[in-house]
């Protein structure tokens, strides 16, 4: 493996993208709300609190089942801001096009764009765009970024999970990268996997009002499930101890990992959130997103406990436990 160079590798999710933002990039530009590395910065403004996030999209294909390039930018913003527990309002768009792109295909990506940001409720008020040569990028980059208003008195904060906390999954986890990967390889199984991509602010603020005290919560995309949850643990400190029979899984996306060879838990999803809620909370919050459209099979995957401290540990459907890692490097291909 390559150690003088980027690889594809380092944007998976995993392990080497955690080295590289901690040791080349976070080192570099330290500060009180980089340092954090949560979803979104929190500012303080003069009369009240702002949250601040950007991403970037990469998807092939630009068109896939149940969604597109477009409507992930917008959602993925979106989802960044509420994980924090923002009000999403502002979101800017930089396009960046590639030489020979269809202008029926641009056209396509900007009313999705424009439609999923009505769904939301956001505005996009500023925006950049560049073209470079062909074959210099996959027909069409989007960068966003967003800003959303933080209520008074919100304040999520992976740092503060303690022990007996429970841990909720909103729904069925690893659609939206299996149904990418089969779209890009053309690829077709028995039940057709469509991606989950959704917009979560509203069932984020179902959840917080049904559990004001809810410690933390995250969207799993890259590194899927188990890279949220490792990051939670390592910021906290616990242990998050989850129950395989627990997570929700569609029957299409078990069979697809098991041809495929993949964990569920590192399948990119863009339309589940995992919150991590005190227990005396944890049924009202359960009920509260079992109520919504996006959150019907959310469910109590698991609970922090002691120790071993800092990790994951699953415990099997065979009764067994093992440890729950981030992938190291890359373990599917582009999917965000």
């Amino acid at each position: 493996m390559r150690e003088d160079r980027i690889m594809l590798a380092h944007g998976a999710g995993g392990v080497m993208m955690s080295e590289l933002i901690a040791e080349r990039i976070v080192s570099r530009l330290k500060n009180p709300q980089l340092d954090r590395l949560e979803d979104s910065a929190v500012l303080d403004v003069q009369g009240g609190r702002l949250a601040f996030t950007t991403d970037s999209f990469v998807v092939q294909p630009l068109f896939f089942p149940g969604g597109d390039i477009g409507r992930l930018a917008v959602c993925g913003t979106v989802n960044d801001l509420a994980m924090g527990g923002a009000v999403p309002r502002w979101l800017s768009l930089g396009l960046i096009l590639e030489e020979g792109l269809k202008f029926a295909d641009l056209d396509r990506i900007l009313e999705s764009i424009a439609t999923t940001a009505g769904e939301a409720g956001v505005r996009v008020v500023t925006g950049d765009t560049k073209v470079v040569e062909r074959g210099a990028c996959d027909g069409i980059f989007i960068n966003t970024a967003g800003l959303g208003v933080i209520p008074e008195g919100r304040n999520l904060d992976s740092y503060s999970i303690g022990i007996g906390d429970k841990v909720l999954l909103s729904g069925t986890i690893a659609e939206h990268g299996l149904a990418v990967m089969l779209a890009r390889e053309k690829l077709e199984i028995s039940s057709p996997l469509v991606s989950d991509v959704a917009c979560l602010h509203e069932l984020a603020a179902s959840l917080l009002d049904a559990a004001p005290g809810t410690r933390a919560m995250r969207d799993p995309t890259r590194g899927g499930v188990a890279a949220a949850l490792c990051d939670f643990a390592a910021a906290s400190g616990v242990c998050i101890e989850i129950d395989e029979t627990s997570v929700p899984l569609t029957d299409a996306a078990r069979g697809a990992c098991e041809i495929g060879g993949f964990d569920p838990l590192i399948v990119a999803n863009e339309g589940k959130l995992v919150a991590v809620v005190p227990p005396d909370q944890a049924d009202s919050a359960l009920a509260a997103l079992r109520s919504h459209p996006l959150g019907g099979n959310a469910a109590i995957i698991g609970e922090a406990t002691a120790s071993p401290e800092g990790k994951v540990v699953m415990r099997t459907s065979i009764g067994g436990r093992r440890f729950v890692e981030k992938p190291y490097g890359e373990q599917l291909p582009r999917i965000c």
